[in-house]
């Protein structure tokens, strides 16, 4: 059993994004390890205190003036800076009152924009799994006009991981780094990592009973799942439904967000009312259903940074139609998924209707690539592998740093060397 000290700003098992995405490590990881968690608690949530009884908590009320503009607050964070300082000046007390942690695990926040409090203080320190930071490719460009203008702060990440020497000094002390898919190592190409692993932001617990589609009658259904926004590809989507007019083809979109009108007029001037349903926003527990019932799964982000939606997806045994960028690429294998190139709007609709198109009149594709999806989310999506390969990571960092092999920070704290970290 490891002695772990995990850090979050938020975590909360009833919220969404990364304070569910922390959640769900916090409980996990208790339940293997004594865990102690640093976070904060937000007003009007449930305390995180009152949602994980394995594991002890440090809570801290999060500055109330931060917490009012949902997206501005998700985005820029600003609460992480009060949360930064009093999480340092806490792991260093507890140094200094002879209290060891064996590892430090940084889950959140997922953006590769935010120092961690463990860095440089003699810890064997994990961060993330982290990602984003992808640029809108050129034939893109200007078509997110839903975005605020704040979203598009994300562009300078790159350029602080170059130069900001706190943040470059976080992943050059960090002894491993996990990213949410295979792009987020060239994203870190500018810092001299330790060493480097691929793994999603969260996983699947149970896997459910594989499905079998053949045989069934009636119209193909085809599935998207997301946040309506123009980099997930709801409007390819639809644009491509326009060019499948001879096939028996339904597309049922389920989600919410801003780029919900622009839909339901590109909906509405297509003619596509009676072939195209927006269902809106549904609660987690209503997706299977929508899995169970479809037999592609259609999600042509080019903007993706994580793969959590194509392993949902995959773990109801469906074909996948993706971009072949970001974290759905990385997710999936030419096995279980149609990957598409991304030049322009034009060429992806035409795109995405020919794989709709090949997948259509092939019901024997759709079996295979159904299995192979299935096969694929029980090897890289449970909870369960994700751990095992978490406890082997530990044990390595907890091996080097009793052998002496680990980033140096303690022994230069030994040695009197001052480390000019705040």
């Amino acid at each position: 059993m490891v002695k772990l000290l995990l850090l979050a700003p938020t975590c909360n098992g009833e919220d969404v994004g990364e304070a569910w995405v922390a959640y769900q490590w916090a409980r996990r990881l208790g339940e293997r390890h004594d865990v102690t968690l640093l976070t904060y608690h937000k007003k009007g949530a449930t305390p995180a205190s009152r949602q994980l009884s394995n594991i002890r908590i440090v809570e801290w009320s999060e500055p109330p003036i931060l917490g009012r503009a949902e997206r501005l607050n998700s985005i820029l964070k600003p609460g992480y800076v009060p949360f930064y300082y009093r999480a340092r000046r806490w792991i260093r007390q507890a140094l200094k009152d002879g209290i060891r942690f064996d590892v430090v695990h940084q889950p959140v926040p997922v953006a590769m924009r935010y120092p961690s409090p463990a860095a440089n203080l003699g810890l064997p320190l994990v961060i993330g799994p982290v990602g984003g930071g992808l640029n809108t490719p050129p034939g893109f460009t200007g078509e997110d006009n839903s975005a605020p203008w704040y979203s598009r702060l994300r562009n300078l990440d790159r350029h602080r991981l170059r130069w900001d020497p706190l943040l470059r000094r976080t992943y050059t002390s960090a002894d491993c780094v996990l990213g949410i898919a295979g792009y987020v190592e060239e994203q870190l190409s500018a810092v001299p990592v330790r060493r480097f692993e691929v793994m999603s932001e969260t996983g699947i617990d149970i896997m459910p009973p594989p499905i079998i589609r053949s045989g069934q009658a009636g119209p193909l259904k085809l599935l998207y799942a997301g946040r309506l926004i123009r980099t997930k590809g709801a409007q390819d989507i639809i644009n491509a439904m326009s060019l499948l007019r001879e096939l028996p083809v339904e597309l049922a979109i389920v989600g919410d967000g801003p780029d919900r009108r622009e839909c339901e007029a590109l909906i509405a001037s297509l003619g596509l009312s009676e072939r195209v349903s927006l269902v809106g926003w549904r609660p987690k527990d209503e997706l299977p259903g929508f899995y169970r019932n479809a037999d592609v799964f259609v999600f042509p982000s080019y903007r993706e940074a994580g793969g959590n939606v194509a392993l949902e997806a995959m773990s109801f045994s469906l074909p996948l139609i993706v971009v072949d960028r970001g974290g759905p690429g990385s997710a999936t294998s030419d096995l279980c998924a149609i990957k598409l190139g991304i030049s322009t709007p034009d060429a992806l609709a035409v795109d995405i209707a020919a794989a709709i198109r090949r997948l259509a009149v092939n019901p024997d594709l759709r079996t295979r690539m159904g299995a192979a999806s299935y096969m694929h989310a029980t090897q890289t999506a449970l909870w369960s592998a994700k751990l095992d390969r978490m406890d082997s990571i530990y044990a390595d960092l907890i091996d080097n740093d009793r052998a002496g092999t680990a980033m140096p920070g303690l022994e230069k704290q030994r040695a009197g060397v001052e480390i000019t970290m705040p």
